[in-house]
């Protein structure tokens, strides 16, 4: 398997791979267009994403500065909205559902490394997918943690550090977050 597979793979894989560097630089390329874009010109502003994403549903719109590892790897539905700063260290899927609103600093983080010090510092590192589900929203300066999955139309507060899986219609905050309010 080339790196690139393990990565999509969410096995071990070197970080350092001379593809998965020049992936990684032409996508950084395509966000800094993006990041330096016109606010007036739209146009171009809905290009790059759909050139930086590797879906784009209708109606999603990204608020710059936005910042990822891949770009291809993400997925989002229609009517998605990412407000300012957000961050996808897409290594793997992060798949987003409709209507998913993301405020600003939102991280999703599927990367990770190995818990050895000495396979970290030789630039070993795997991800876990993240899976968001439809009508959700994520309040600012959430982190989504590697492996997370989160059901339908649950609201995620500001600040919440999610580190495992919720079902739908709850709302969920706290470091890290726990069930706070049921909403059916």
């Amino acid at each position: 398997m080339t790196e690139k597979e393990k990565m999509l793979a969410g096995e071990l894989y070197q970080a350092n791979d001379p593809e998965l560097v020049t992936e990684r630089l032409e996508v950084r390329k395509l966000v800094k267009t993006f990041n330096d874009s016109d606010p007036e010109n739209t146009d171009l502003r809905i290009s790059l994403v759909r050139k930086i994403f590797g879906k784009a549903g209708k109606n999603f719109w990204v608020e710059p500065p936005f910042y990822c590892d891949y770009g291809s790897n993400i997925e989002v539905g229609d009517d998605v909205f990412f407000n300012f700063n957000c961050v996808v260290l897409d290594v793997c899927k992060v798949t987003l559902g409709d209507r998913v609103f993301v405020a600003p600093n939102v991280q999703f983080y599927p990367a990770t490394h190995p818990l050895d010090p000495v396979k970290r510092g030789e630039m070993w590192e795997y991800g876990k997918p993240i899976t968001i589900g439809s009508d959700v929203w994520i309040g600012g300066s959430a982190v989504i943690c590697p492996g997370v999955t989160i059901g339908e139309r649950t609201v995620i507060a500001a600040g919440a550090v999610v580190t495992k899986d919720f079902p739908s219609d709850v709302v969920i905050a706290g470091n890290p977050a726990k069930v706070i309010k049921y909403l059916v």
